[in-house]
C-alpha cells in the first residue's frame, strides 16, 4: 500500500514537472510570436476563425458563425479546419473561404504517433503561409487549442481572441474568462462578440439558443433528391420511422448493442419503421443491433455521405444516439432528438436547440461526467454511467417526443 502511494506521489511530481516545462516553453514562443506581429488596422476586413475539432463542434460553432457575418457583412471570413470535419463549414454561407489543416492530435482515424517535432515544423510552415494573407484577426473557437493560439501569433495576426485557458493565453491579445463548464457554443459566439465590440458593433452575448442563433447545415438538394428517393423505396406511403445511431466516438459513450435492439423493437411495435444510421466504420456494430431484433429494421450505416444523412435525419419522426456529430446534424435539420450522455458533459457539449424539442438523458452518477471516453476510471465495462441509463426511461421520453409530432 505504501508503495503504491509512493508510485501515485512520483508519476504527480513528474506531471507537475512536465506541465511546468511546457508552460515554460509556450511562454517563451508567445515571447518570440511578439516579435513577429504586424501593426493592428483600425478596420476589420479580413478574419481568420480557427476551429480543428470533429464535425459535431463545428455543428455548434454554426451560430457563432452567422453573428459574424451579420457584425460584418462586408469583411472577409476565412476559416481553417481539419480536413475530417471540412463538410459541414463547406456550403455556409457566412463563410468566404475554407481552408483545412491537419491539425495534430485530431484525427481519429489515424493509428500512427506523429513524430516529436512534426508539430511544430507543422505550425510554423502554416505560419509562414496564414502571413502572407494579411489578416486582421483571429479567432479560436476552441478554447484550449494552444497549438491554434501559438499558430496565429506567430503568423503575426495582429489580434488574436481566445479564452484564457493557462496554456492559450500567452499568445492571445483579448483573452476571454475561462469556464471549463460553459457551452461551447455560447464560448464561440463570446469570442465572435468580443470581436465586434472592438469595431464598436454591439451584439449581445447569448448564453441559451434562441431562434436566431440555431445550428446551420444545408444537405443540399442532390441530398435531398436521394433521400427522398430512398424514402420511396424503402417505405411505404406516409409511414413514419425512427432513426437510430447506435455509434459512439469512444468505448465508454457507448449503449450496449442489446440495449439498441431493445429501444427499436419497442419502437417497431409502436407502428414506426427502424432506421440505424452510422459511418463506414460502424457498419458492423448496425448490422450486430439489427441481427439482435425481433423486428426487421433497414440500415444505411456506411451507405451515405454527411449531407445524404442529413437529408435522410430531417424526414425522421425521430432521432436517438449517444453524444455524437449525427445528432447535432439532426437537431440542425430541427427534428426531435433524445440524446443519451454518459462521461461527456451535456452542459459543454449537448445540443444546442429547444430543450422540449431536443432531450438529453443521462444516469446521473455522481462521477459523470469524468469527460474519460477511451475506459472509465472506475473500470466499469460497459461504463456504468450509460449502462445505468434504462430503457424505460428512453421510451418515455421517445413518446413524448412521437406524441408532439403526430
Amino acid at each position: 500500500m505504501q508503495n503504491a502511494k509512493c508510485n501515485m506521489q512520483n508519476v504527480s511530481f513528474a506531471f507537475c514537472i512536465l506541465h511546468s516545462m511546457k508552460l515554460f516553453f509556450l511562454h517563451l514562443l508567445a515571447m518570440i510570436a511578439r516579435v513577429c506581429v504586424r501593426p493592428a488596422n483600425q478596420t476589420i476586413r479580413h478574419v481568420l476563425i480557427l476551429k480543428p475539432d470533429a464535425l459535431g463542434d463545428l455543428l455548434l460553432a454554426t451560430p457563432a458563425l452567422r453573428r459574424l457575418r451579420s457584425g460584418l457583412p462586408e469583411a472577409r471570413i476565412t476559416a481553417l479546419v481539419g480536413p475530417w470535419s471540412r463538410v459541414i463549414w463547406a456550403a455556409n454561407p457566412d463563410l468566404d473561404a475554407l481552408l483545412d489543416l491537419p491539425f495534430p492530435g485530431f484525427n481519429r482515424t489515424s493509428n500512427t504517433r506523429p513524430h516529436l517535432l512534426r508539430p511544430y515544423w507543422l505550425m510554423l510552415r502554416y505560419a509562414v503561409l496564414l502571413r502572407r494573407s494579411k489578416y486582421d484577426a483571429a479567432l479560436l473557437l476552441r478554447d484550449d487549442h494552444w497549438w491554434g493560439a501559438a499558430l496565429v501569433a506567430l503568423a503575426g495576426i495582429p489580434r488574436r481572441i481566445g479564452h484564457a485557458h493557462p496554456l492559450c493565453a500567452p499568445f492571445l491579445t483579448d483573452a476571454l474568462l475561462y469556464d471549463p463548464a460553459e457551452h461551447v457554443s455560447g464560448q464561440s459566439q463570446d469570442v465572435v462578440k468580443k470581436l465586434l465590440e472592438s469595431a464598436l458593433i454591439s451584439i449581445p452575448a447569448v448564453r441559451n439558443p434562441t431562434p436566431s442563433s440555431q445550428l446551420r447545415f444545408a444537405p443540399g438538394p442532390t441530398a435531398h433528391v436521394w433521400a427522398k428517393a430512398w424514402i420511396t423505396t424503402n417505405l411505404v406511403p406516409g409511414e413514419r420511422f425512427v432513426a437510430i445511431h447506435p455509434g459512439a466516438s469512444g468505448p465508454t459513450k457507448a449503449w450496449p448493442p442489446e440495449r439498441w435492439a431493445a429501444l427499436a423493437d419497442a419502437l417497431a411495435e409502436r407502428g414506426l419503421r427502424i432506421v440505424l444510421t452510422g459511418g463506414p466504420a460502424e457498419a458492423d456494430l448496425a448490422a450486430q443491433v439489427a441481427a439482435l431484433m425481433r423486428h426487421p429494421a433497414l440500415s444505411v450505416a456506411g451507405a451515405t455521405g454527411i449531407g445524404q444523412l442529413a437529408a435522410l435525419l430531417s424526414r425522421a419522426a425521430l432521432v436517438v444516439g449517444g453524444d455524437t456529430g449525427p445528432l447535432h446534424i439532426a437537431v440542425s435539420q430541427g427534428v426531435p432528438t433524445i440524446h443519451l450522455f454518459g462521461p461527456s458533459d451535456p452542459g459543454r457539449f449537448g445540443p444546442w436547440g429547444n430543450p422540449a424539442q431536443n432531450i438529453v438523458l443521462r444516469a446521473g452518477l455522481p462521477c459523470s461526467p469524468c469527460s474519460s471516453f477511451d475506459i472509465c476510471p472506475r473500470h466499469t465495462d460497459p461504463a456504468e454511467c450509460m449502462d445505468r441509463i434504462a430503457l424505460a426511461t428512453v421510451l418515455r421520453a421517445a413518446d413524448v417526443l412521437l406524441s408532439q409530432g403526430m
